[in-house]
């Protein structure tokens, strides 16, 4: 139980790391972009590999379907209701505010890092120790977004007190995550795992997709896609270990 505190702990760490280094000085919005966009390509190689791959071989596409589906409509549906009140009654923004985004990235950590973090502790069954590629995963994707976050938070006027509570307290729920994962490792069946990898990687796919990609490309402009491509590559690395 003390290990998994320990390494949940650690993956989560990331989490309050980023914030801090978004909030430590008034970073360019080219650089900001990049750091999203090197973030985009790290989570979709922990979708393509940590998330989908593996919860297919533990439970099958159908179990992997269904906490897509269940994720992506999560993501969904708690961003719509973070983001109405920022909005004029009867008109859409014509842009999200930095506010929006920033939110918007503070849940797509909160929902995926749930479930990434309770299949970390799942795999700390005795006999099996962690996985050191989902582990380095887990940490070098969350970083970006949360500087990401950060930054876009206190160019909204958020204070860096509010800012830092809310990632110590995503960081924390997730640390307990990785807890609950070891404590449910010798019940938890394939088909629950997969579902848990699918939910993760269905609330990802709706916010790299609604935010963390167009935020971007919008801030880098065209360099986005090649930092893209080397936050996969990275990361897909990183999966591999072992």
């Amino acid at each position: 139980m003390i290990a998994s505190l320990g390494w949940g702990a650690l993956a989560a760490s990331s989490l309050i790391i980023g914030a801090l280094i978004g909030l430590a000085r008034q970073w360019p919005s080219r650089a900001v972009g990049a750091v999203l966009g090197f973030g985009a390509g790290a989570l979709i190689s922990a979708v393509s590999f940590d998330l989908a791959e593996e919860g297919i071989r533990l439970g099958g596409a159908d179990s992997v379907a269904i906490g897509l589906a269940l994720g992506a409509l999560t993501y969904y549906l708690a961003d719509r209701v973070i983001e109405r009140p920022g909005h004029l009654r009867g008109r859409a923004p014509s842009r999200p505010s930095d506010s929006s985004n920033g939110a918007a990235l503070a849940l797509g950590a909160f929902l995926d890092g749930i479930p990434e973090q309770l299949v970390l502790g799942i795999g700390l069954i005795p006999g099996r120790g962690v996985s050191v590629g989902l582990l380095a995963a887990i940490f070098a994707s969350n970083l970006p977004e949360a500087v990401g976050s950060a930054t876009a938070m206190r160019a909204a006027g958020h204070s860096v007190g509010a800012v830092l509570r809310l990632w110590t307290l995503v960081a924390v729920i997730c640390t307990l995550a990785t807890v609950a994962g070891f404590a449910i490792a010798d019940t938890a069946s394939g088909d629950l795992q997969a579902v848990v990898n699918g939910f993760a990687a269905g609330a990802l796919l709706v916010m790299l997709v609604d935010t963390m990609i167009p935020e971007a490309g919008r801030k880098a402009g065209k360099i986005a896609g090649l930092v893209t491509v080397l936050g996969f590559a990275v990361a897909a690395a990183l999966s591999g270990l072992e």
